[in-house]
């Protein structure tokens, strides 16, 4: 081995920072099948139908949601600047 080979090992400056990123497009995505199943849930219960399968899962998609919010609010901003 050379004395300038790397040996797999990272110098503390230059870690990968997490950022939030991936939690925003988890917090879409359930966002928006949040909102999907709300609109089932009332429309199962406009016409009458059983809706508590749907008022679960929707409960479920809920608690998901908050729970990648409070994550989400721990970890930094987006590491890369946007390109025009």
């Amino acid at each position: 081995m050379t004395a300038g080979q790397n040996r797999g090992e990272v110098h503390p400056t230059h870690r990968r920072v997490r950022s939030g990123d991936d939690f925003d497009i988890i917090i879409g995505f359930l966002g928006f099948w949040a909102l999907v199943l709300l609109a089932v849930t009332i429309w199962m219960e406009v016409t009458a139908q059983p809706a508590l399968g749907w008022a679960l899962g929707l409960l479920a998609t809920l608690l998901a949601l908050y729970g990648m919010i409070r994550l989400r609010r721990r970890l930094p901003g987006r590491t890369a600047a946007r390109r025009r």
